[in-house]
């Protein structure tokens, strides 16, 4: 009789299992009780700069895209230089920002998105530049003036209260020219000479001028895997508009695109060897003012989220 027993239990319990193993797929199945939840995707984490004159708070709406279109991403918004530390010198601004970037990028081993607007953006390239160890794979330039400012705009004469075609006088001549970020990025097609001779930032980046760091640097800048570029006729700001996507004024303010410029077809600083990857991107949107760019959300959705990964 105890074999028999014990038989009968055996018997149960593989019923029982048999039994629980189908409601399981069945339920699996069911429509009723939807379908077993698999992980979460992993987004890159993202890292975010603001313009000149303004602070964190002006991104917020960008942060708010990109909680709702990719709940749980890590969102950095860096809370430095911001107003009128803005102005201050690009190339003491570099280091910081670099500073406060490295422990983000170190929980990151699969890397990071740069999403940087305006003078950020031009900021964020000597980022990128200086620091061998980055692992930015995405750089995103949000109306950046990627090839200089020459435009005395109503949003910069806070800064340059002066006729477009005198700021040279300050910016190049001025021993305290250098001092202001807008001066950094000053590029001024009419003095050339002197932009190459006194800007201490721009050209230096664009590897224009001798550096004994221009191989390290232009092999840093292509560690990069994408550079997206963001920008429209209708900024008001960036002047001229395709700086934004590294175009400038020729000597008579004719704007050469990106594939003319000489810092493009002698490759100073990895651009053409980037191009040659099939991994730049630009946009042109129209009708988009410069404060107005990271709160647009049809420019997040058709410009930034597609590459937010």
């Amino acid at each position: 009789m105890s074999s028999l027993l014990r038989f009968h239990q055996i018997c149960v319990v593989l019923i029982g299992t048999v039994i629980a193993a189908t409601l399981a797929r069945g339920i699996a199945r069911d429509p009723r009780y939807g379908r077993p939840s698999s992980p979460a995707p992993k987004y890159l984490p993202v890292i975010l700069v603001h313009g000149i004159f303004t602070g964190t708070s002006t991104l917020n709406d960008l942060v708010a895209f990109i909680k709702e279109a990719h709940p749980g991403t890590n969102i950095s918004n860096i809370p430095l230089f911001e107003d009128l530390d803005s102005l201050k010198p690009l190339w003491e601004q570099v280091p910081k920002f670099a500073a406060a970037m490295r422990p983000i990028m170190q929980q990151a081993p699969n890397g990071v998105i740069l999403l940087c607007f305006s003078q950020g953006g031009i900021m964020c390239r000597g980022v990128l530049e200086t620091m061998p160890d980055h692992n930015v794979h995405t750089f995103i330039a949000l109306s950046t003036p990627q090839m200089g400012q020459y435009g005395d705009t109503s949003y910069i004469l806070p800064a340059l209260p002066l006729l477009k075609e005198d700021v040279y006088k300050f910016c190049y001549l001025n021993p305290f020219g250098q001092d202001v970020s807008v001066c950094n990025y000053w590029n001024d097609p009419h003095h050339h000479s002197l932009y190459l001779q006194h800007n201490t930032y721009l050209p230096v980046v664009n590897n224009e001028t001798t550096n004994a760091n221009s191989k390290a640097w232009k092999e840093n800048f292509l560690r990069l895997k994408q550079l997206v570029m963001i920008g429209g006729p209708d900024d008001g700001v960036i002047t001229p508009w395709q700086s934004s996507h590294f175009g400038f004024y020729d000597a008579n303010e004719k704007v050469v695109e990106m594939k003319d410029q000489e810092v493009y077809k002698m490759d100073y600083f990895g651009l053409k060897t980037l191009d040659q990857r099939n991994a730049i991107k630009t946009y042109t949107i129209p009708g988009v003012k410069h404060t107005n760019w990271h709160g647009n959300k049809t420019v997040f959705d058709s410009c930034i989220k597609p590459w937010l990964i």
